[in-house]
Formats: C-alpha cells, sequence, structure tokens
C-alpha cells in the first residue's frame, strides 16, 4: 500500500500510540514473531513529548561532507525537485532521508528552515540518520527523529530522489507507511493495515493482565504467576 488514505480512527490511534506498541502489534497482525522493520541504535528526537510521526513515507538522499562535484544549477534544480515530491503524495505524509555519509554525518539539514518549510508543505514529521539542529527555534508541531545532533549544514545537497533509503537498518521505500517517536522507527507493512487497530487493541489489553494486578496493593509472586499464565496465552 502506497499514498492510501488511512482509515480516520486507524490514524487516530496509530498517533496516539508508542512505536514499541506498533512493534508489536505488527506481530499480532502477522501471528509471529520475527518482525524486523525498525531502526537500530540511539537516536535523537526534536521534540520527546510529540505525538507520533505517522506518515506515508516521502524519500531522498542527501550528502554533506564534501562538495557536490556537480554544476552548482543541477544542484539546485534538483532540490526544487525535492520540495515538488516532498509536497506531492495524499496524507498524511512524512520524509524519510537518508545521508549517505554515514556515520560520519556533518550536515544539518533539518533546522528551524527545512522544518518550516515541510511543515508548510503538509508532512507530519521526519525520519532521518542525519543531522538535527537549531533545536531551540524549530516550529513546535513537527517531530524529527534523527540520528544525531549538530551545529552546522556543512555542503549539503539532495542526491537521489524517491528511491528506497536506510534509516539506522531499516530500509523504506518511497510510499511505505512508517510510525516513529523517540524510541526509533518502523516500517508498517502494507498487508497488516485492515487488521492492524484490532491488533493494538489486543497488545494493550493482554498487557494489562499483568499490568492491573502488578499495580495493584497486595501484589505477589502467586498472583504474578497467575497473571502470567494468562498473559502468556494472550501473547504472540
Amino acid at each position: 500500500m502506497t499514498d492510501t488514505a488511512l482509515p480516520d480512527n486507524l490514524l487516530a490511534l496509530l498517533r496516539e500510540v508508542d512505536t514499541p506498541t506498533v512493534c508489536n502489534a505488527i506481530e499480532v497482525a502477522q501471528g509471529k514473531r520475527g518482525f524486523n522493520r525498525f531502526t537500530r541504535g540511539t537516536m535523537q528526537h526534536s521534540q520527546p513529548g510529540d505525538p507520533a510521526i505517522v506518515g506515508f513515507a516521502r524519500t531522498a538522499r542527501i550528502a554533506g561532507l564534501a562538495p557536490s562535484a556537480e554544476a552548482p544549477e543541477v544542484i539546485r534544480e534538483r532540490r526544487m525537485d525535492y520540495f515538488r515530491s516532498m509536497a506531492d503524495g495524499s496524507g498524511p505524509t512524512a520524509a524519510v532521508i537518508e545521508d549517505v555519509d554515514f556515520p560520519n554525518c556533518i550536515a544539518g539539514w533539518w533546522g528551524e528552515v527545512h522544518v518550516a518549510v515541510h511543515k508548510g508543505l503538509g508532512l507530519a514529521g521526519a525520519v532521518t540518520n542525519g543531522v538535527l539542529r537549531d533545536l531551540d527555534v524549530i516550529d513546535d508541531g513537527f517531530p524529527v527523529l534523527a540520528g544525531s545532533l549538530g551545529p552546522s549544514h556543512g555542503f549539503v545537497h539532495v542526491v537521489e530522489i524517491g528511491t528506497e533509503v536506510c534509516i539506522m537498518g531499516m530500509r523504506v521505500a518511497q510510499g511505505e507507511l512508517i510510525h516513529a517517536d523517540r524510541h526509533g522507527a518502523v516500517v508498517i507493512p502494507s498487508e497488516v493495515i485492515p487488521a492492524l487497530k484490532q491488533a493494538i487493541d489486543t497488545v494493550v489489553a493482554s498487557e494489562k493482565i499483568v499490568l492491573c494486578p502488578a499495580r495493584e496493593p497486595g501484589f505477589d509472586i502467586n498472583k504474578l504467576e497467575e497473571a502470567w499464565a494468562k498473559f502468556e496465552a494472550a501473547r504472540t
């Protein structure tokens, strides 16, 4: 499924739950463990308390460690083509940008200007393995999940638009649905989308089997054994 509108109730739910819950729910929907389309390592989040980033990916690749060997007019035109691509696609959409210099990224593509521009173009947020900067002045309401923080834009330029990208071990194609928060990001496989709301409800309900008694007075090992047996029967 690419750039296809989500049911309103699913979109609202996805914005409320965290990414670990979505990761678990995908396994429930698939009926097995082993789902692995998620980022690795610790990433930096611009606004850790913001709702999750949910959107169909608008992808691109950038570089900034060294100047481009291409003519300046080619670089300028590609940047405008990039913005046109970011503005395209039915919502919700999110920017997913690979810095090809990783792990030696220096180019702060995501700062005050680009956050304002992408937010103005209607995107829900951004995920990148590259650099985030301008933390104190970037607009609210456009969360960025980044590979690192830094002060410079380097020689940043767009390399490719709309191609498959790799963000911290997570491969993402243009139009794939992503979910991201301060824990990291996941790609939601298109085949689980119809069952995802029910799967999230199942995850939340099964966890309550242990969480509710664990948080009540008088909880002990006997109550844990009873609750855990029910939990194991209900989980994937």
